[in-house]
């Protein structure tokens, strides 16, 4: 194998190695400079925390997932390469690998999340699908989950501008009714899977999709959407990561409404067409259109702690999600030793990162 393709391999191994997550990924880079480097110290790692890594896949494993992905037209997009989609490099717990097939141009343009309900009434299909087609019209590229009702509308109406994000493997199909739009964006857009091909999706991968939905736009719109509606899940993700959220109004006496109602009385921008859109996301000043992105592993590596360190660290975890910032006010530690202690604690199966930079101990 050529060195490239050797490099490839490696990081395809730390990345599906169990316990190693995008944060976990990005500090060992940092940490120790090559995947491979970081599959060797992984042991050591493990021990300092307390328990054991489970063993990166064999070899063999991941050379044939490097292989199925070139057989299917696709390519991985590792963070950190020149094509890896910028806005989405910022987010915290960016993916770590992308499998992608189709026109990589569309995550350099302006892009817009278009979300909402499975169940969509007809009407608000009909606007997603008017309003993904206006969006497109003005350069924008569109992005959803190629769910039913307006994740569908918004893909149609979108037409080559879109980029859908899927939950499964890139290979599969879901739902199956979309499978002829899903190969139509394969050859004529851009389709975005996280998990390895042959993953049948399942429901603990729709919020890590949506993250990557949210992270790909400037701003995410909700069309319809139920008080429950995972396209919420979307919106306040997309609030996480700083970017704006806009709502389509809906009547108050349609359940389907609720959500984008409760959207906008918090906060979120109302939109009634595209010129609203795109209002809020192109910079009154077009100099302030030029993004200072933050390389993906630009935070000091981690530095290795003592185990008095290890020890006032672990003391004030629990059960309870803290801010990490946190941990550091109270510990006293270096934000880098902090760092280090955690990562050993997740490799080891004791810690548990949750969203906006937060971390508990497992419930057991």
């Amino acid at each position: 194998m050529t060195a490239s393709v050797d490099d490839t391999i490696a990081r395809l191994r730390l990345i599906r190695t169990p316990s190693i997550g995008p944060v976990s990924y990005r500090q060992l880079l940092a940490r120790f400079g090559s995947a491979a480097a970081a599959l060797d110290a992984l042991p050591d790692l493990a021990r300092r925390g307390g328990g054991r890594v489970p063993p990166p896949p064999p070899l063999a494993a991941v050379e044939r997932e490097r292989q199925l992905v070139e057989r299917l037209g696709a390519r991985l997009l590792f963070l950190g390469d020149p094509d890896y989609p910028a806005l989405l490099a910022e987010v915290d717990n960016a993916p770590a690998v992308l499998t992608v097939r189709g026109d990589l141009s569309l995550v350099r343009r302006t892009a817009v999340a278009l979300v909402g309900a499975r169940n969509a009434s007809a009407a608000a299909c009909r606007f997603a699908r008017g309003l993904a087609q206006d969006l497109a019209g003005e350069g924008a590229s569109v992005v959803s989950g190629l769910a039913r009702g307006i994740d569908t509308a918004a893909h149609e109406g979108a037409g080559t501008a879109t980029i859908a994000v899927i939950a499964g493997g890139i290979d599969v199909v879901y739902p199956p009714e979309n499978e002829a739009l899903q190969q139509r964006i394969a050859t004529e857009a851009l389709l975005i899977a996280e998990m390895p091909p042959g993953t049948e999706p399942r429901a603990r991968h729709f919020p890590h999709r949506n993250r990557i939905i949210a992270g790909l736009a400037l701003g995410t719109v909700v069309v319809e959407a139920a008080p429950q509606s995972g396209s919420l899940i979307t919106a306040r993700l997309a609030g996480e990561q700083g970017r704006e959220v806009m709502a389509v109004p809906g009547h108050p006496s349609d359940p389907r409404a609720q959500g984008c109602n409760a959207l906008i009385r918090d906060g979120a921008t109302l939109i009634q067409n595209a010129a609203d859109v795109l209002e809020q996301l192109r910079p009154i000043d077009a100099r302030a259109a030029v993004r200072a992105h933050t390389p993906a592993w630009g935070a000091p590596p981690p530095e290795d702690a003592s185990d008095m360190d290890r020890a006032r660290i672990d003391s004030l975890l629990g059960p309870v999600p803290v801010a990490v910032d946190e941990l550091v006010r109270q510990s006293g530690c270096a934000p880098a030793v902090v760092q280090m202690v955690l990562l050993e604690l997740e490799l080891a199966g004791r810690l548990e990162r949750h969203a906006g930079g937060r971390v508990s101990l497992p419930c057991r």
